[in-house]
């Protein structure tokens, strides 16, 4: 017998505001729009972060 898999729907990726980690070494990202403060500290090693751009899955947030 032969089952195939079923074709996955493609993720959707769109331009997205993210801040990013500026110490060398740490790969610490998170999305702008899920920050709490107006300028985030890293939570992996307290340094502070960057404000850049990444191609990410859409979130559907209701």
């Amino acid at each position: 017998m032969y089952f195939s898999k079923k074709g996955l729907e493609p993720v959707q990726t769109e331009q997205t505001s993210i801040w990013t980690c500026n110490k060398e070494g740490c790969t610490c990202w998170m999305r702008d729009a899920l920050s709490f403060k107006e300028t985030p500290t890293c939570p992996i090693c307290s340094s502070t972060m960057v404000h850049s751009t990444k191609m990410l899955p859409v979130l559907n947030r209701h």
